[in-house]
């Protein structure tokens, strides 16, 4: 199973009649740091008119929270987690700073600003992959290491880890799905001499450019 989460935040701004809407972003992992995190948005925008805030949190976006913060009812808020739960992102919290430019915008125009400042922070945020992985501990000797790196380098597998002794210790973080045959390949390229020990679940997570 994969899921996609906010690696790295980011930030972006959306104008409607004079209005400055200023989205951050930030990865968070429970409610607590959501909270902080919208607290300390709030402290750093301490003269704007609102500091609108949603997030979502777990590997299926079980938690979700969203707060209007003085705007009229479901025009900042909700749309601002639908853009989130919209992109498939989970982990993931995002502050929407209002600073009001003298115009009222009425309900659909504040819609469309609060939507809009959140997927311009998205787009400047960094959204990774989480695959559902097992650790693998290969120990062989120098020469049948060398043809287990070539044989990962080809899947585009790196170590997590690596030591050197009277043999060679790899430690490899590799998808629960692909571990079997994985394991299979090493095992025919050292003609069976190495030794394979499956670990810990773990969880690997990759960028786009990856």
């Amino acid at each position: 199973m994969e899921t996609r989460i906010l690696k790295e935040g980011g930030s972006g701004e959306y104008e409607e009649k004079k209005s400055r809407f200023i989205a951050t972003l930030r990865p968070v992992t429970s409610e607590e740091e959501a909270a902080a995190f919208i607290a300390e948005i709030k402290k750093k925008y301490w003269d704007a008119r609102h500091n609108c805030s949603a997030y979502i949190i777990g590997k299926r976006g079980e938690i979700t929270r969203c707060s209007d913060d003085g705007e009229p009812s479901g025009t900042a808020g909700r749309p601002m987690l639908e853009v989130l739960t919209g992109s498939g992102v989970t982990n993931a919290a995002v502050v929407v700073t209002r600073y009001f430019g003298g115009t009222l915008l009425g309900t659909g125009g504040l819609v469309r600003a609060y939507t809009q400042a959140v997927k311009a922070g998205l787009e400047n945020s960094v959204i990774g992959m989480v695959t559902e992985g097992v650790e693998l501990e290969v120990i062989a000797d120098y020469n049948d290491a060398e043809k287990v790196k070539y044989l990962l380098s080809q899947k585009n597998i790196e170590p997590v880890k690596t030591e050197y002794s009277a043999d060679v210790t790899l430690i490899l973080q590799v998808p629960s799905d692909d571990a079997d045959s994985i394991e299979k390949e090493i095992t025919e390229t050292t003609a069976g001499r190495c030794l394979i020990t499956k670990g810990d679940p773990c969880e690997i997570v990759t960028l786009p450019s990856q």
